[in-house]
């Protein structure tokens, strides 16, 4: 039996775990600094999400792209919603108004990915390798 990564599946998975870290771990983790530790507000976890969310969604980008759809429109939205939260890490005072449209550009196009690959399926191209 052969096991298969869904990297789109992946990617919503981990778009949606961000969100639910930036919007609910604050409510629920505020006691935390009376014990010296916060991640809250910890810049290397978020970079580290990010970072996360760009690798998982790059690749999940890119098999779709070479392999099944050859289309740039899920690339697109999810640039933008990677810039977004790396605009979200610079711009603090409106970080919430940047996380909801990026988390919304990411999820949107790892879903417009997945249904691209599905209805194509192997869609070849002049610049297909297989």
């Amino acid at each position: 039996m052969k096991f298969r990564i869904n990297w789109d599946a992946l990617g919503i998975s981990a778009s949606i775990a961000c969100a639910i870290h930036c919007a609910l771990l604050p409510l629920f983790l505020t006691s935390l600094p009376l014990f010296g530790i916060n991640i809250i507000h910890n810049l290397g976890f978020e970079i580290g999400m990010i970072v996360l969310a760009f690798g998982i969604g790059s690749y999940s980008m890119y098999h779709g792209y070479k392999k099944h759809h050859h289309r740039l429109q899920p690339w697109l939205l999810f640039s933008a919603g990677i810039a977004l939260l790396a605009l979200k890490q610079v711009f603090l005072t409106v970080q919430f108004w940047l996380l909801i449209p990026a988390v919304i550009l990411i999820i949107g196009a790892h879903i417009q990915n997945h249904r691209s690959c599905r209805v194509h399926n192997h869609a070849h191209h002049d610049d297909c390798d297989h």
